[in-house]
């Protein structure tokens, strides 16, 4: 079944569904903020492929068509500033979903990601029925890391050599929110000033552990 993908809103930020039009504007930001985004882009390891912003497109698109992904365009007073992808959703006994995302570096330090990250972990949350949601970030990355503190997602442990980041296989702290944690929803406890202290820490034991 085609995954709804909704429009969604808090102050100036937003998050919609992405477009087969959004390439061009799209490319323009990943080439405008290259040197920003290059360390953390997912690679692939079988061979260098040069990235064709469409052909992205159309892939999260296709994933949307059977319900297994969530493909969003983050805006910022109504500009495009990047994008936010929940994948790897499936339902049943697991009820789960993963969540990427990357922004401007014009806009970090706005409020813009912990947003868009709250607003797409509600809806799958309370409107999908999804039991958890999780973030896969490398421990290198400073300013994802501290949107995971920010919105109270629970560290969960180090994945060795994860995802394929950069040219090679990178180690990567998982952290999640189930359902029980923000029955009232990840965007409104963050506002409230609710989320938890720690919940995010990453023990010292696992920054040791790391690949070298």
């Amino acid at each position: 079944m085609a995954a709804i993908i909704p429009t969604l809103s808090e102050g100036r930020v937003s998050i919609r569904a992405i477009k087969p039009r959004d390439a061009k504007k799209l490319e323009e930001e990943l080439m405008r903020n290259r040197a920003w985004l290059r360390k953390w882009e997912a690679t692939a390891p079988q061979s260098f492929v040069s990235f064709d912003t469409r052909a992205g497109i159309r892939n999260l698109l296709s994933h949307a068509k059977v319900g297994s992904g969530l493909p969003f365009a983050i805006e910022y007073d109504g500009e495009l500033v990047g994008q936010l992808n929940v994948s790897g959703i499936v339902y049943g006994s697991l009820s789960s979903a993963q969540l990427g995302y990357w922004v401007a570096e014009r806009v970090a330090g706005k409020g813009v990601t912990p947003t868009a990250v709250a607003l797409a972990t509600d809806y799958c949350l309370l409107s999908l029925g999804l039991h958890r949601m999780e973030i896969c970030i490398r421990p290198e990355n400073a300013s994802s890391l501290r949107i995971v503190e920010k919105l109270g997602f629970r560290y969960e442990g180090l994945r060795r050599r994860y995802i394929h980041i950069n040219g090679d296989w990178r180690d990567h702290f998982a952290f999640a929110l189930t359902q029980e944690e923000v029955p009232g929803g990840v965007l409104s406890r963050w506002k409230a000033g609710l989320v938890p202290e720690n919940a995010a820490v990453v023990p010292a034991a696992d920054y040791d552990a790391l690949s070298s």
